[in-house]
C-alpha cells in the first residue's frame, strides 16, 4: 500500500510503501516515554521505499533493552516523531509512526508487542466517557 504523511507543522513530508498486515502497537516503556502516551502504533516501510519529500529529520539514538541502538527520527521544527530504525542495519527498515500517515484510518493494528509493560487501564478504554470534540465543561481535577 502506498502511503504519504508528515509532521504536525508540515516541514517534513514523506512517502513509502507498507504492508497493512504489519501494523502493530508497542507497549514498551521506551515507546510510552517517547510518545508521551500509553503505547505507540507503527508500520514498517518496505526496505528502500521510505522517501522524504520535504524537510530534514533530526535523529536521536536510544539503546533498547536488547542492547541494540535505534535511530529515532523526528521533525526538528515541531518534534513530531516520524520513524524509528535500527542504527546500523542497511538497508534501513523505517518503522513509520502511524499517527503521521495521512491514510492512518486504513492502518488497523494486527498485533501488540511488549504487553508486559502495557498500562493496566488500556483494555478498559470503552468504559471511559467519550466526547466527539473538546468538552465544554471543566475537566476532572488533575488533568489540566
Amino acid at each position: 500500500m502506498k502511503i504519504d504523511g508528515g509532521c504536525h507543522c508540515g516541514y517534513v513530508t514523506y512517502e513509502a510503501d507498507v504492508d497493512p498486515e504489519k501494523v502493530m502497537i508497542c507497549h514498551c516503556t521506551d515507546c510510552q516515554t517517547l510518545s508521551g502516551s500509553a503505547f505507540r502504533t507503527s508500520v514498517p516501510a518496505r526496505a528502500g521505499s521510505f522517501k522524504l519529500r520535504s524537510g530534514d529529520l533530526r535523529i536521536y539514538f536510544k539503546t533498547a533493552e536488547s542492547g541494540r541502538r535505534r535511530a529515532q527520527a523526528f521533525c526538528p521544527e515541531c518534534g513530531t516523531q516520524i520513524t524509528a530504525s535500527p542504527a546500523e542495519a542497511e538497508p534501513k527498515v523505517h518503522n513509520i509512526r502511524v499517527g503521521t500517515v495521512r491514510q492512518r484510518d486504513q492502518l488497523v493494528p494486527k498485533a501488540q508487542v511488549w504487553t508486559r509493560s502495557a498500562q493496566h487501564w488500556v483494555e478498559g478504554m470503552n468504559s471511559v466517557r467519550k466526547f466527539e470534540k473538546e468538552p465544554s465543561f471543566d475537566p476532572p481535577k488533575g488533568t489540566e
